[in-house]
């Protein structure tokens, strides 16, 4: 579920697209390197990770820890004003609290507006690739408002029956198409592309993540690394409370491990398999994915699969797989939306969960109209500049409760402990007593 709400759809548009781009143009932060070398396939790798791995996990985390903990540990409302309750206390549920939760929707509205018009272009590039038809805003809108119509179904039946139904679905269907490229494509290349990807990752892991081209005179980074961290601060109140809401009963180091670790390994996974199959075939002269990439982004995955036996039953099962990541998107922001304008309450009416659904729909066709991938970047950078704020001020709020609740659990403990020796103290005094009483009575009864 993580996966499919977190950043599915991205995933899927991204995975050959961003490699086969940073192939192509090396990031200048790695200087001298040629475009389409092995150095820049290795680069390119290596940058991929960084914006899909561990920096918007440790976003979602964030924002999930301090929900959970406030919600599920202090009985606060699961909304996002309740992890600023140390700083502001009960202004929480005045105009202060108001406006964080204000700020969340729509910073999570442009968010998913955001992923759900890269899912139609890519549906819209997969029926362009094997049936002909038109790549057009007209033909995008359409696909909008069928998707949402499935989502709106989906929401209706709420978290268990429609989520997590659809989320397991899409995780089956996601491991059978990678599993699919893995076996039949450049497999010995995947693996040892994966080992040798994470090392240079973590090797230049401190530099990446601290790197602002101050010295290039570029802007590299606006076009790719902002607008990601964005992204990810856009979509960070609704993925946050989303692993809030199943992460329930779950121990801190649980919840690191199960939001940050394990789909971070997840991701380097997909992308390898993806990123690396695309980039064992522009390396070695198979097919021309850079052409594609050069008309339109959305038909990079579809070229791939192009070049592979079997590949108009994967373009088929990747639309699919596309589908179902857009309406597991579409319905579970719909029900976090909820829970942000309801004051926290899980089990909102079913006419306002239909009105997000149909409201997020309505963004992303917009957009598109609007200007489609350029605009959806604009929309999703706008929103994540502001809510950084909240984020930033967010995590120090999340540090001060946690210290207050370690002080309270050690003064607890101390007590405790105290007690507990107080106690063996006394059996010991008895058992002493005890004793002395029958060595006492021992010379009488003799």
């Amino acid at each position: 579920m993580l996966l499919s709400a977190g950043m599915g759809i991205g995933l899927v548009f991204w995975s050959v697209a961003e490699p086969i781009n940073h192939l192509i143009q090396p990031s200048p932060m790695f200087s001298g390197i040629a475009s389409n070398s092995p150095e820049a396939a290795q680069a390119a790798m290596s940058n991929t990770f960084l914006h899909w791995g561990i920096h918007p996990w440790a976003i979602y985390a964030i924002v999930g820890l301090g929900l959970a903990f406030f919600s599920y540990n202090k009985g606060l409302p699961l909304t996002i004003r309740s992890v600023f309750y140390p700083i502001i206390g009960n202004k929480i549920y005045g105009l202060w609290g108001n406006l964080i939760d204000t700020l969340a929707v729509l910073a999570t509205l442009t968010g998913l507006a955001t992923s759900l018009g890269l899912g139609v272009s890519q549906v819209n590039a997969g029926l362009n690739h094997l049936f002909g038809v038109e790549i057009s805003t007209s033909i995008q809108v359409i696909l909008v408002v069928v998707i949402t119509g499935l989502a709106t179904i989906s929401v209706i039946k709420g978290l268990d029956g429609g989520v997590k139904k659809l989320s397991e679905i899409n995780m089956i269907v996601a491991g059978i198409f990678m599993l699919l490229i893995l076996i039949i494509g450049p497999t010995i290349y995947i693996f040892s592309g994966f080992t040798q990807n994470i090392g240079h990752y973590f090797a230049n892991f401190i530099e990446m993540s601290l790197w602002t081209e101050t010295f290039k005179g570029t802007n590299w980074q606006g076009t790719w690394t902002i607008f990601y961290w964005a992204w990810w601060i856009s979509w960070s109140p609704f993925v946050g409370m989303f692993i809030a809401r199943v992460s329930k009963g779950r121990t801190v180091r649980e919840f690191i491990m199960g939001v940050i670790v394990v789909p971070t390994i997840a991701s380097f996974i997909w992308m390898s398999v993806l990123g690396g199959t695309s980039i064992f075939q522009r390396i070695n002269g198979v097919g021309d994915i850079a052409s594609y990439i050069m008309v339109d982004e959305s038909l990079a995955m579809f070229a791939m699969l192009d070049n592979l036996p079997m590949s108009t039953i994967l373009s088929i099962v990747g639309m699919i797989l596309i589908v179902i990541f857009f309406v597991t998107s579409s319905d579970s922001g719909s029900l976090v939306v909820c829970n942000l304008t309801s004051g926290g309450k899980l089990d909102s009416p079913v006419k306002q969960r239909v009105l997000w659904a149909v409201m997020e729909g309505l963004i992303a066709a917009t957009l598109l109209i609007g200007g489609g991938l350029t605009a959806l970047q604009t929309a999703s950078i706008i929103t994540g500049l502001p809510f950084t704020l909240i984020l930033l001020v967010m995590t120090y709020s999340l540090f001060v409760g946690l210290k207050q609740e370690y002080k309270i659990e050690s003064a607890v403990n101390k007590e405790v402990k105290i007690a507990e020796n107080k106690h063996v103290m006394n059996e010991v005094i008895s058992s002493v007593v005890h004793d002395e009483a029958l060595i006492d009575k021992e010379p009488i009864e003799k």
